[in-house]
């Protein structure tokens, strides 16, 4: 069966300094419960902020690096899970099932996108 990595992209600024609320917080549980009872869930995570974040790129054989918070990012990744799921649409319903738990007013975009196997 495909794995598929889903990277969750927020605005990083827009992230409520509370947190999302405890009904947030039960309504992802009940959901990664589900999910992995469904032996769907291989692996997910919350990214801690981008102020503790470094990007380390190679261009022209040299290394750069730079410390954040990316101020000129306005969307980061923010999480990510590796699920397994029958096909594509499979792991888009288990994406949008995610992004519905989210208040309206919150933006939260997910990629989804098949493993290379092999």
């Amino acid at each position: 069966m495909p794995r598929f990595m889903t990277l969750v992209r927020i605005e990083e600024n827009d992230v409520p300094v509370e947190g999302m609320g405890p009904e947030f917080g039960e309504r992802m549980e009940a959901l990664l419960e589900e999910i992995t009872k469904a032996g769907v869930m291989l692996d997910t995570a919350g990214l801690h902020p981008t102020s503790e974040g470094t990007r380390i790129t190679w261009s022209g054989g040299k290394f750069s690096q730079v410390d954040g918070p990316f101020t000129e990012t306005k969307e980061v990744i923010g999480g990510y899970s590796v699920t397994q799921c029958k096909d594509k649409a499979e792991a888009m319903e288990w994406a949008k099932r995610f992004l519905e738990i989210h208040p309206a007013e919150f933006t939260v975009t997910v990629e989804v996108r098949e493993i290379a196997e092999g």
